[in-house]
Formats: C-alpha cells, sequence, structure tokens
C-alpha cells in the first residue's frame, strides 16, 4: 500500500520535473541575452556586442528546424529554435538602429549590393531580414529536395548543432586577438557555461540524436576554453593598444 502511495507520488513529480526542464530548454537560451539587450538600450552603445553571435544562431536553428522535418526529436529542442530565432532578430534590430544612429557618416551598405567584403554589416534591419528569408528558402528547398536521403538529413543535423557549438569561436578569436576579455560580460559568459552543461545533459538524459550530445559537449569546452581566457589575461593584463574611446558595454555569450 505504501509503495502505491509513494508511486501515485511520484508520478506528478516526474511530470511537473519533465515540464520545468522543457521550460528550461525553451527558454534558457535567451535569458543570457536579456541582460546584454537592456545594457545595448542604457548605454546607446553596442561595441561589445558582435553581431555574428546572431548570424550563427540564426543559421544553426534554422538548420535545426529544417533537420526536425527529416528526423523529429524533442519539441521544446524546436521551440527553443524558434524562440532563438525572434530573439536573435530582436538583438540585430536593436543593434542596427543603435549603430547607425551612433555613427551618422555611415555609407549605407544593403544586402542588395552582394558586396561580400561588407557581409553582415548593412545600414537596415530589413536587409538582415532578406538575408535571412533568402537563406532559410533555399535551404528549405534544397531540404525539401533531400528529404527522403538518410545521409542528407544526419549531415544537415550535424551542421545545424555543430554550427551552433562554434558560437563562441569568433569570441575566443577576439579574445587571443586582443589579448584581452574587455566589452566581453563575464557574467554572460558563466550563464552561457552553465546552460550549455544543462542542454547537453538534457540531450543525453533524453536519448537525444547523436549530433546534439557531441555538438553540445563541443561547445562546453569551447565556454570553459573562454573561462580560461578570462582567467588568465585578468592576471596577465597586456599593453593596451591606442584606439578610439567609446563608451563600454557587455559582451554577452
Amino acid at each position: 500500500m505504501e509503495a502505491e502511495g509513494l508511486g501515485w507520488l511520484l508520478v506528478p513529480l516526474h511530470q511537473l520535473v519533465s515540464w520545468v526542464a522543457a521550460g528550461a530548454m525553451v527558454f534558457g537560451g535567451v535569458v543570457p541575452y536579456i541582460p546584454q539587450y537592456r545594457d545595448i538600450r542604457r548605454t546607446q552603445n553596442a561595441d561589445g556586442f558582435s553581431t555574428h553571435v546572431c548570424l550563427v544562431l540564426l543559421v544553426a536553428n534554422i538548420l535545426r528546424i529544417l533537420f526536425w522535418f527529416g528526423r523529429h526529436f524533442e519539441s521544446p529542442l524546436l521551440w527553443q529554435s524558434v524562440i532563438m530565432i525572434l530573439t536573435m532578430l530582436l538583438m540585430l534590430k536593436l543593434c542596427t538602429e543603435v549603430r547607425v544612429a551612433n555613427e551618422l557618416n555611415l555609407k549605407r551598405r544593403s544586402f542588395a549590393d552582394f558586396d561580400p567584403h561588407h557581409f553582415w554589416h548593412w545600414s537596415s534591419f530589413a536587409d538582415y531580414v532578406q538575408c535571412v528569408l533568402a537563406f532559410t528558402g533555399v535551404a528549405g528547398y534544397i531540404t525539401y529536395l533531400s528529404i527522403d536521403s538518410t545521409l542528407f538529413v544526419e549531415t544537415l543535423g550535424f551542421f545545424a548543432v555543430l554550427t551552433e557549438a562554434m558560437l563562441g569561436v569568433p569570441q575566443l578569436y577576439r579574445n587571443y586577438c586582443h589579448r584581452s576579455t574587455e566589452g566581453m560580460s563575464l557574467k554572460m559568459v558563466l550563464m552561457w557555461t552553465s546552460g550549455d552543461t544543462f542542454k547537453t545533459a538534457y540531450f543525453l538524459l533524453n536519448s537525444a540524436p547523436l549530433q546534439f550530445s557531441v555538438c553540445g559537449l563541443l561547445q562546453v569546452l569551447v565556454d570553459l576554453a573562454i573561462l580560461g581566457q578570462a582567467y588568465a589575461f585578468a592576471h596577465h593584463p597586456q599593453k593596451p593598444v591606442p584606439h578610439a574611446v567609446h563608451p563600454v558595454s557587455a559582451k554577452a555569450l
């Protein structure tokens, strides 16, 4: 009787834990960007945030959604991609508006110029939307034609999560080149690391496709490398290179 009573209690508790974990997966990825968004609005300066972070996450999550059509996976992971895409578009909109407002003499660049030297450095948010829609259309059409190929679907899933796993690499490289993590929010990187660790554990415990688990582990390693840079450069600072003075804003990953 006690066992039956305990079982009656554990079933709803297990469901509650599952719902909380699913909610954390869906919305947890965007939490680190909320303080960054507020900092940019407050300082009206986006120099500390690289819009290439948005590019990487947009590509990764669009590919992940397309992968779902070929091989269904956990619904929270699908909704996570949708939420992340919307979040990155909001970040892009704010960063573009702030940059254009601060650089009055900035020459107008547009997606329609098809200039590779100024790719992802356009003057209007609409240009970024056009680029995202173009990429989604081309990738979606190719996926539609190849959806019956297991090799294509598995490769698509691998590239989706590998792209996301490489999110921190531009920041890692920037830190290395500048021998400094100035402008990067350590709190954001810590939140990113904890989130990626939770996400990877979720992949492993819920038997997600192998690509998710492997690239999740890679993403945690990149996060740890950035934290290692923050520690190393803080204890062995380099002589600063002269540059134009700008208000400091936090870098969120």
